[in-house]
């Protein structure tokens, strides 16, 4: 070989192994790059299910709040039906007695209710044409012993059960009117006996 060869021989093994330690350096970051891309991409998809399984865990506890408000709302409703149901018994229970009974109910509220002055007192259109024989002049006489008195007014009230009591009112120019008609004596009372019922019913 040649002195021209060997220098170009030289030249040719300095330029290869210069080519060869680019490649081989060019490969290692080419690995660092995939190495570091791959980190990445699986960090961002442990993210991604991260936060997509907290997203599903927060509609599911959603769905199941709902669901069990729903169940909630849905058994008050029932129970207020069933309360509603047995005041309504009760109250159709009353109208149902038979007259005699019937009438001495009426008897025990008016001794409750009435005052001590002198009134009247107003029935439905059905309790008048059932009025038991004497019992206006039995209630008069009940009013005298509070120290009143007390009419039967021939005026049928728009009332299902019970009477209305009204007594003239000097100082305020008008009537003071005493609503115990069924409707009237169940709606005051309906709170405590709602109390009751659920006490008895769902305790």
């Amino acid at each position: 070989m040649t002195g021209l060869e060997k220098i170009v021989k030289k030249i040719e093994d300095e330029a290869n192994a210069a080519a060869a330690a680019k490649i081989e350096a060019a490969q290692a970051e080419a690995q660092t790059i995939y190495d570091t891309a791959l980190q990445k991409a699986k960090a961002q998809s442990e993210e991604i299910l991260a936060q997509s399984k907290a997203q599903a865990d927060e509609l599911l506890a959603g769905a199941s709040s709902a669901a069990a408000l729903a169940k909630r709302k849905a058994l008050l409703s029932e129970k207020q039906s069933i309360i509603n149901g047995v005041i309504a018994d009760a109250q159709n229970a009353l109208l149902a007695l038979p007259e005699k009974e019937y009438f001495e109910l009426i008897e025990k509220l008016l001794e409750k209710h009435m005052l001590a002055q002198h009134g009247e007192i107003f029935f439905s259109a059905a309790d008048l044409k059932r009025l038991p024989t004497g019992f206006g002049l039995k209630l008069g006489v009940t009013a005298m012993a509070k120290g009143g008195s007390l009419k039967v007014s021939k005026e049928p009230r728009s009332i299902n059960g019970g009477f209305i009591l009204v007594y003239p009112d000097a100082e305020a120019g008008g009537d003071i009117e005493i609503n115990c008609s069924f409707e009237a004596l169940f709606y005051a009372a309906h709170e405590q006996l709602q109390d009751k019922i659920t006490a008895l019913l769902f305790s």
